[in-house]
């Protein structure tokens, strides 16, 4: 029997995770977990009726029910994203393409995502139109275990199955809290991490309908939801404890449904929500691709009239998803070989088809309009320091040796900083193999010499960066170089706290420039390079090179005590433009190239003789 507040509640978590993504509400991304705990309650409620009113649980049916119900739908979004991204997307984007949608159609996708370490809650310029399809495999893995576990407890009576279900959802919780704070992307997207998000869901089919008769309770609910997606963001680390406001909230509302309020039921019970809950499936399917195909084929970020009119477009083909495809297939009679020929051939001719789209990816881009062609693989290229295991990565708060040009040079200097110092290492390393000085390379990605507390997003943690720079430093004093040379990305959010944001840098900067004093004749500061507002390599491969043109050049926010050079003239006149003198000025979305800080080694090495080096 369809409970119609749960359909409603439904299409709730659909819209949810859909503004989200629209970039309009920042906790948004907790409908996923509304879903999960929806999905456990009904699933586990189904196995248990069959079980009780057969004394077992027909598999094979089960089975080939989540089938019908999933994978028609799930099939004909993969297909149509991979047809419309082979027309929208350029050919440099096939590989991953291609490589995506064979990992959806695997059922492992969670899996392969976290590996590939694509994060879902900090996607960069060109993100995967696939990456939604990891909640589906989670969903899927679950379905696969779950009703073989409660048949198995079955056989000792229904309190068996309820110990076994709170113990391994309690289990799960526990992992869940820790691997969010130890490795938060494999939490993110594993099942042994959510499955108490559904566990939960589960559990509310062994409480008395007396618990929740407290006519607070489903207000409880409502604000726990509401906070949630105010308050949450990208940077919330999550699941882990802070999915438990969202998970609780779910539990709370739908084990008081019997006593909502009437406003709560006229919200839910409307027929606009039961369309909504209705659609609800094709709804999650479609969004993501609807919102991020646009804004990879123009390269740029979705403008908030765009995106209203992406939710538009994702609704009218849910709709019509939902009506010619999901309804007539899960309520149509097919036999039980016809379901499983239909998964394995579906399955395996998405892997194909996968594969050969990733065969038709091309590394030479030509720019439109001009005659310019450009090698992808080269442009894209980062410096040997990422290669030698010489810029230190999430996790890790020490560098290595990491020491370049004449190695047994009396002449020392430090490169110190993250990703934005690092950009300046091939410049650096050519200069110091041709004035045969030592150089000491101590960078880190996203952790900046300036000393900033930031609150902790994903795979960063501020302590792994706070004891990296202190190590850092130690070894700076011990190595007592000619000069340090540092730089930072200079647009990092401030930690809560921090109203004055420029006040949060020069404070930083002054703890930084205590930290070094003493330890150098010369400490240099380069200031921040110009900010793309694009993916440049992306935004060369689908538009003409002015439309790519769109840098922002950088503030000198540099205090005094720190002997400054600023690279913004190097880069741009009037404005800051994507090619220049035969080369791609940025990597991506923030870096200069490695061709554009060799070409810049005269710049830079005459700012440093004007410093006083190499005299």
């Amino acid at each position: 029997m369809r409970i119609l507040q749960i359909q409603g509640l439904r299409a709730l978590a659909a819209l949810l995770v859909t503004i989200f993504h629209a970039r309009l509400l920042p906790g948004g991304f907790i409908g996923v977990d509304i879903f999960y705990v929806i999905s456990g309650y009904l699933i586990t409620g189904l196995i248990l009726r069959e079980i009780e009113s057969t004394g077992t649980l027909d598999l094979n049916s089960f089975y080939q029910r989540r089938i019908k119900r999933l994978l028609p739908t799930s099939v004909f979004v993969l297909f149509a994203t991979a047809i419309a991204g082979m027309f929208v997307l350029p050919a440099i984007t096939r590989e991953s393409l291609g490589r995506d949608l064979f990992a959806a159609a695997t059922y492992i996708s969670n899996y392969l995502f976290a590996w590939w370490e694509n994060d879902y809650q900090n996607l960069d310029a060109t993100p995967s139109p696939f990456i939604h399809y990891w909640s589906l495999a989670v969903e899927e893995q679950f379905y696969i275990v779950w009703p073989i576990f409660i048949l198995l407890l079955a056989r000792f009576g229904k309190r068996a199955i309820f110990f076994g279900i709170a113990i391994s959802s309690s289990l799960s919780l526990l992992l869940s809290i820790y691997q969010t704070q130890s490795s938060p992307i494999w939490a993110f997207y594993s099942l042994p991490t959510r499955a108490w998000e559904l566990g939960f869901g589960a559990l509310l089919l062994f409480i008395p309908d007396s618990f929740w008769k407290n006519r607070f309770v489903p207000w409880l609910g409502a604000i726990g939801i509401a906070i949630s997606s105010i308050t949450f963001n990208e940077s919330t680390a999550f699941p882990g404890i802070n999915a438990l406001l969202p998970v609780a909230a779910t539990v709370a509302l739908i084990g008081s449904i019997s006593i909502w309020p009437r406003f709560f039921n006229d919200v839910s019970n409307n027929r606009l929500s039961q369309w909504l809950g209705s659609i609800s499936y094709p709804l999650y399917l479609w969004h993501w691709p609807a919102l991020v195909l646009p804004s990879s084929a123009l390269g740029r970020p979705l403008r908030i009239r765009e995106r209203i009119l992406c939710i538009l477009l994702t609704v009218i083909l849910a709709h019509f998803t939902s009506k010619y495809i999901e309804q007539p297939i899960r309520h149509k009679k097919i036999a039980g070989k016809k379901i499983y020929l239909f998964f394995v051939s579906t399955t395996i001719v998405s892997l194909f088809a996968g594969l050969i789209i990733a065969s038709t990816a091309s590394s030479t881009i030509s720019v439109q309009g001009t005659n310019y062609k450009f090698n992808l693989t080269k442009v894209v290229q980062k410096p040997s320091v990422y290669d030698d295991d010489c810029h230190v990565n999430y996790g890790e708060s020490e560098s290595g040796e990491c020491s370049y040009g004449d190695t047994k040079s009396k002449v020392t200097i430090v490169l110190f900083g993250d990703s934005h110092a690092a950009q300046w290492f091939p410049t650096l390393e050519k200069l110091a193999n041709e004035r045969s000085f030592r150089l000491i390379s101590l960078t880190k990605s996203a952790c900046p010499a300036v000393v900033l507390p930031r609150k902790d997003q994903g795979a960063f943690k501020n302590v792994d960066c706070n004891q990296w720079r202190l190590n850092s430093i130690k070894r700076i004093k011990e190595l007592r170089p000619q000069a340090v040379i540092t730089s930072s990305f200079q647009y990092f959010t401030p930690a809560p706290g921090y109203s004055d944001k420029n006040k949060w840098w020069s404070d930083g900067q002054r703890e930084l420039l205590s930290l070094l004093r003493g330890t150098s004749e010369r400490l240099i500061y380069i200031s921040d390079t110009p900010r793309p507002e694009r993916d440049i390599p992306s935004c060369l491969a689908s538009r003409d090179s002015h439309s790519c043109d769109s840098s922002k050049k950088s503030p000198v926010l540099i205090i005094d005590g720190f002997e400054r050079i600023d690279p913004t003239p190097w880069l741009c006149t009037t404005y800051c433009p994507a090619i220049d003198n035969g080369y791609v000025v940025y990597r991506d979305g923030s870096h200069i190239s490695v061709d554009a800080a060799l070409y810049l080694k005269p710049q830079l090495e005459a700012a440093l003789i004007a410093k006083g080096l190499f005299s």
